[in-house]
């Protein structure tokens, strides 16, 4: 027995031999690419990182991209804009989350969350970490920022998923950067979901005055100016509380803690409106000036007029005065405290030495680009969100180049897919299904 098994051992490993022989053709092992070098072949990241793995997240990324200061002459150089690449699987969606200004977090946003894919970030030029030394203002437009997104996005489409469907999103300015990606570039991705984002067709645009007055009950309305008028009634004491806050904390303001005071009493009807402020909460007639003090700022905050903030924020300033839009403070109804009824503005906030006029083109020309050719957009708002004061409005074709909003009652600026009912979230679910499969 032993001996048969030993010849016919000898028998296959002599077929073997014979069969090498024959053929003459050596095994090839082919190795796929990593998703790291599969980036590095891309010619404008000038680095890679990979990252700890964050929420659903296979892998993690940061990227850098060398971009142009300006598509129209390239001589005035470079910036390097920043990128997180949530890789998942290279076939299933990628959902581009657009930033209208830095990156604030790694974590999956709802959609890539939601459907457990992938996630490209991307950083708007100029904000946070992607913001050059020395800013060329004119350079900041929202067709150079497109541009900034469509070649990002091109690249990383071509060397890691070049099958997969491409959906952005956005939320507020992001909101307002995706709806302008996707006019400048409507083939660049397969759809997109705005998230509560304006379209101001002036620089002060006059729709958010008229929101203001009618939105909420009368009731709620009356509470707010009772409050305002409470706080320009107790102007020096709270303007003194501002005074001593900001010698702790080396807060200052370019025009002024008068004028301080002043703008965030006017700011907080808008804010109020938009965070959800719930009118139970505002402080009686008898409140001490610490207790108006504190809702006004829990309301209001100090980010939008203290002098570091406003040098964070200018790029959005910049767009905001030059193209995009913003809105103004009625003053009338509180002349008797301002002595002025003339509506307050933000061109202070104009970077030093710089000052551009509104053009009214860009925002007209995203209107008439929903109005007649835009395809697969979708649109979430809160109803009492002041920026909807300003939302998109779709005509009744729209729906047959399948554009759809959706407006969360009494929703805020927080309103999400996900502070829907159950019913609304499967329909809007059921949208985005069809453009991811």
């Amino acid at each position: 027995m032993n001996k048969i098994k030993f010849n016919f051992s000898i028998l296959v490993f002599s077929l073997l031999i014979i069969g090498c022989k024959t053929q003459q053709q050596p095994i090839v092992v082919i190795k796929k690419a990593s998703t790291f070098e599969k980036l590095a072949q891309i010619k404008n990241i000038v680095k890679i990182e990979k990252n700890a793995p964050v929420s659903h997240f296979d892998e993690n990324y940061e990227l850098w991209f060398e971009q142009p200061i300006d598509y129209s002459d390239l001589s005035k150089g470079t910036f390097r804009q920043k990128v997180l690449l949530g890789f998942e699987n290279d076939t299933l969606p990628v959902f581009v989350e657009l930033q209208g200004y830095g990156i604030y977090t790694e974590k999956s946003g709802e959609l890539a969350n939601h459907y457990k894919a992938n996630q490209l970030t991307i950083e708007h030029r100029y904000f946070n970490n992607s913001r050059p030394e020395n800013i060329a203002w004119n350079t900041l437009t929202i067709e150079n920022a497109a541009r900034d997104q469509a070649n990002i996005i091109s690249a990383i489409r071509e060397v890691i998923y070049p099958t997969s469907k491409f959906i952005t999103t956005g939320i507020s300015k992001g909101c307002q950067t995706t709806m302008a990606h996707r006019k400048f570039f409507p083939e660049n991705v397969d759809a997109c979901v705005c998230y509560v984002g304006p379209l101001n067709y002036e620089r002060e645009d006059p729709r958010v005055y008229e929101f203001l007055n009618n939105v909420g009950t009368q009731q709620e309305r009356d509470s707010v100016f009772n409050f305002q008028e409470l706080c320009f009634e107790n102007r020096s004491a709270l303007k003194k509380i501002l005074e001593d806050t900001a010698k702790e904390r080396g807060m200052s303001w370019e025009f002024g803690i008068e004028k301080a005071i002043d703008y965030t009493i006017l700011e907080y009807s808008f804010a109020f409106w938009q965070w959800g402020t719930d009118s139970k909460n505002i402080p009686s007639k008898d409140a001490t000036p610490q207790e108006i003090y504190k809702h006004l700022i829990d309301v209001v905050g100090y980010g939008f007029f203290e002098t570091k903030a406003v040098d964070d924020l200018q790029p959005y300033f910049w767009a905001a005065l030059t193209q995009q839009g913003i809105y103004g403070y009625q003053t009338a109804p509180f002349k008797k405290y301002i002595g002025t009824d003339e509506v307050y503005k933000f061109e202070w906030a104009f970077p030093e030495g710089v000052y551009k006029e509104y053009d009214t083109r860009p925002m007209q020309e995203i209107k008439s680009f929903l109005d007649s050719t835009a395809e697969r957009m979708l649109f979430i708002y809160g109803e009492y969100d002041a920026w909807s004061s300003t939302a998109v409005e779709l005509n009744k074709g729209a729906n047959k180049r399948e554009l759809y909003k959706f407006v969360k009652p009494k929703g805020d600026h927080t309103t999400r897919i996900k502070n829907f009912n159950k019913e609304k979230q499967q329909t809007i679910y059921d949208i985005i299904d069809s453009w991811v499969k």
